[in-house]
């Protein structure tokens, strides 16, 4: 992320033999990826994407079945089948894989390779968001069933020589024959290239030795592969997780925010709980000239949009006095002021009563997924306004987590172009 960490106290990221699709066995790489696991929203999503191709990797990330149990088996039998069927294969050598994504104008390059885990706290790799218990054990249960590392984490450093170490790696890497190449249907193109010369894998780790990492995407299967290390009796591949490492002094990432689906709630009562305590006014749409008045509200203070029942909701000026009594004292003032700190400590706790639960609420990172789900289940769709990562990294300095699903870094890496094989 963002300092230097202690020398011989860094990063500790070593090359493994990728498992990837077979380019000859599938239709084509791209109709085998997938978004996160997490960010798979539209309604069809799922169906969409098992329609494709039917290998897409969806099919071990989400597996569809009766029980948690149930779904990891399929996802583990899954697996075993496609490598006997030569679906996928194991990469001959150990190796280091430079990723690169591209859309017109934005390029993001970074380094995939197997992470050692170190304890929270150590300042090493750095959370900046809370975690929900019941998602780490869902994506325990699949991890441990499938003994993979099915999608890599998002982590960020701040490297100091942008014409020297990892980063001349990976721009001589880049100007290489790929191993793979293809473009999502979301406009991105991707590239994957194996670094594999001993000389190469010496300058990127050791340059990497020497810094700490922002986890940007995958806070919860972080937290999942603590959980599996710890279950662990001796040393060994459990010890080290799937991550891609980008540089945001030569490659910036953008941050978005991760909006929230009150299933149960009509937008009438939402509105009704929060007019004694705050400002509520209607603005025009359509949705973008409406998230464009949400940013400029937000910089001004607290500010919130309400949709779901064909109007737009601009929710601002909270009561001081409910604030005080309803936000933590014993945090930063930054932390306090957050939009998501305010949201879940005062609206969902006190004012709307809504369980932090998945049957009460969703998470979904679209904006026009968020309220055409609202508008269909007759709830609320509330949509707030990024955090500046200035405001990330400070918070994950001092060792504070924002409220979980605070934001949405990108762009993510597609799932499915690498995998690693814990067995």
């Amino acid at each position: 992320m963002t300092t230097p960490a202690t020398e011989g106290h860094g990063l500790r990221l070593i090359p493994f033999r990728g498992l990837r699709y077979v380019p000859e066995r599938v239709g084509s790489l791209a109709a085998v990826t997938s978004p996160p696991y997490d960010v798979v929203v539209r309604p069809d999503g799922l169906n969409h994407l098992e329609s494709a191709e039917p290998h897409n990797i969806v099919r071990l990330i989400l597996p569809q079945a009766a029980t948690p149990q149930e779904r990891n088996a399929q996802a583990a039998r899954t697996l075993r089948d496609w490598l006997a069927e030569g679906i996928l294969r194991t990469d001959p050598e150990p190796a280091l894989y430079v990723y690169e994504q591209r859309r017109g104008e934005l390029l993001q390059r970074g380094v995939i390779g197997a992470l050692a885990l170190t304890p929270p706290g150590d300042g090493i790799v750095l959370p900046h968001e809370d975690v929900m218990p019941e998602v780490v054990a869902d994506r325990a249960g699949l991890m441990r069933t499938t003994a993979a590392n099915l999608e890599p984490l998002l982590l960020t450093y701040r490297g100091e020589h942008p014409d020297g170490g990892a980063a001349e790696v990976l721009e001589a890497t880049a100007g290489r024959p790929p191993l793979l190449a293809t473009t999502t249907e979301d406009g991105f193109s991707h590239r994957l290239w194996a670094v594999t010369d001993p000389e190469e894998i010496a300058a990127v780790t050791a340059d990497l030795g020497h810094r700490q990492a922002l986890i940007a995407d995958g806070h919860h299967r972080w937290a999942t592969y603590l959980r599996l290390q710890a279950e662990q009796s001796a040393p060994g591949a459990w010890d080290f997780g799937l991550v891609l490492l980008v540089d945001t002094a030569r490659y910036p990432l953008q941050v978005r925010a991760i909006h929230r689906l009150l299933r149960r709630l009509p937008v009438a009562e939402a509105v009704a709980a929060l007019s004694p305590s705050f400002r509520i006014r209607t603005v025009e749409g359509p949705l973008p000239a409406a998230m464009a008045a949400l940013g400029e509200a937000a910089e001004a203070g607290n500010a919130f949009l309400l949709a779901g029942d064909g109007n737009f909701h601009l929710v601002t000026d909270p009561d001081p006095a409910l604030i005080d009594r309803t936000v933590r004292l014993d945090r930063p003032e930054a932390w306090r002021r957050l939009d998501a700190t305010v949201l879940h400590a005062t609206l969902l706790d006190e004012l709307w009563r809504i369980p932090d639960a998945p049957e009460h609420i969703a998470y979904i990172h679209d904006t026009e997924a968020t309220v055409a789900m609202a508008e269909r289940a007759g709830g609320t769709a509330v949509l707030l306004h990024p955090v500046h990562e200035e405001v990330v990294r400070d918070l994950a300095r001092q060792g504070v987590t924002m409220p979980r699903k605070s934001t949405s870094f990108g762009p993510k890496p597609a799932t499915g172009l690498v995998l690693r094989s814990l067995d």
